[in-house]
């Protein structure tokens, strides 16, 4: 069976109207798993896949309560629809803990080498290039500002990313290199990070 066109179809049956979120996300995550794959070879590609394809099935707003809840909720759909469809059971538990585990929100420690790649993989979408212009997407979408209007910076008050786009550079996608789970990980991150601060100087220097 080619399971990577069955978790396209269930991935996209909902047709979320979400642009950062969307099936090219999808992609992009499971070729940043496919590149840590090949550092870790005892994971599971299967788990890792379903896993990637899945893990927005239940998409929530970033400044909604039960944003924290979506993973957990997305887990347990990918696990009925994957069920129907005749995917291997005994791996049904380790795509579930992979999907739990990627969530910034929910907290969830991920305890298998798979979950640790999916979690790193949709980590580093959010950074770099693509990371950025997802940014100011979902900043547009929330109705928040690009940015201070005479302390981009922060220089004299405290960051603020819910009403200041620039401000989520530094509130949380400069921790996610530090909080990678895999040293390939980490060192891309480290390198798109670096993308995104430059941009934020450029962007300060022209703002200012």
């Amino acid at each position: 069976m080619n399971w990577k066109s069955q978790l396209i179809s269930i991935a996209s049956a909902d047709g979320h109207d979400d642009g950062a979120h969307d099936l090219q996300h999808l992609h992009r995550v499971w070729r940043l798993a496919q590149a840590l794959l090949a550092e870790y070879p005892q994971a599971d590609a299967m788990i890792v896949q379903a896993a990637c394809y899945l893990h927005d099935l239940v998409n929530v707003p970033k400044d909604h309560p039960d944003r924290a809840q979506a993973s957990t909720l997305a887990a347990g759909l990918a696990c009925a629809k994957l069920e129907r469809i005749g995917f291997p059971s005994e791996k049904l538990a380790g795509v579930a803990h992979a999907i739990e585990a990627h969530s910034f929100s929910a907290s969830i420690a991920p305890t298998t080498i798979e979950a640790r790649i999916v979690q790193d993989a949709d980590r580093l979408d959010a950074l770099g290039a693509v990371g950025l212009a997802r940014l100011f997407y979902t900043a547009g979408r929330m109705g928040s500002a690009l940015a201070h209007p005479t302390d981009p910076l922060g220089a004299q008050r405290a960051l603020d990313d819910r009403q200041f786009a620039l401000d989520h550079i530094e509130v949380k996608l400069a921790k996610l290199p530090g909080s990678m789970q895999t040293a390939a990980a980490r060192k891309i991150g480290a390198a798109r990070l670096d993308q995104l601060r430059r941009f934020r100087e450029d962007f300060v220097d022209e703002w200012s």
